[in-house]
Order: structure tokens, then C-alpha cells, then sequence
């Protein structure tokens, strides 16, 4: 059965770019990512890409187009892809850790 259970304590981190590492799994054109986001992250553009996830800790500001929202532990989010949902965040702590699903 562990076919079923990811065991991200085994999986190195990958740092893509500065302030951001992360730990993934990807199976069936989906990818379930551990993120870690530090205070000097800076997004260099809008993403489009939709994301589902959960805060395990630390605050993160994410700007949708004007619209500012504020998540924390144990805060989920959906946020659909597309245009019309683009998004920026802000980490507001010095650290943010969270699960994120995404397509692939």
C-alpha cells in the first residue's frame, strides 16, 4: 500500500529561484508540491497557472489584480487558471510552508 503515501521527508528540495524550494510529486498529469516561500521571494511576473492548496505556516499576500487577500495556517485556497484569476503574492512572514496541487 505504499504505493499511496508520498513520502516527502525522503525527496530532496529543488530551489527553482531565489527565496522559493520546493519538494514534488507528479503522477497522472498532477503535481503535489511541499513549498517553502521566504521573505526575499519576489515573484518577477503574474501567474495564471491555478492552484489548490493549504498554509501549514507563516502569512502570504496574494494580489488579484487589485483585489488583496491575505491567507495563514490553515487557510485553503482554489484558484482557478486563467487570465481572469492572475495572481501575485507576498510573503509576509519570514517564512511561508504550504501544499499545493497543480496540473501539469
Amino acid at each position: 500500500m505504499e504505493q499511496y503515501r508520498i513520502d516527502f521527508e525522503s525527496m530532496e528540495w529543488e530551489e527553482p529561484a531565489e527565496g522559493v524550494r520546493f519538494k514534488a510529486y507528479e503522477q497522472d498529469g498532477r503535481k503535489l508540491r511541499l513549498v517553502e516561500f521566504a521573505k526575499e521571494f519576489v515573484e518577477a511576473d503574474w501567474c495564471c497557472k491555478g492552484h489548490i492548496g493549504y498554509i501549514l505556516e507563516g502569512e502570504i499576500e496574494i494580489d488579484f489584480d487589485g483585489d488583496v487577500i491575505t491567507f495563514g495556517p490553515g487557510d485553503g485556497l482554489f484558484i482557478p487558471a486563467g487570465e481572469e484569476h492572475k495572481h501575485i503574492g507576498r510573503v509576509l512572514t519570514d517564512k511561508v510552508k504550504a501544499i499545493l496541487v497543480e496540473d501539469i
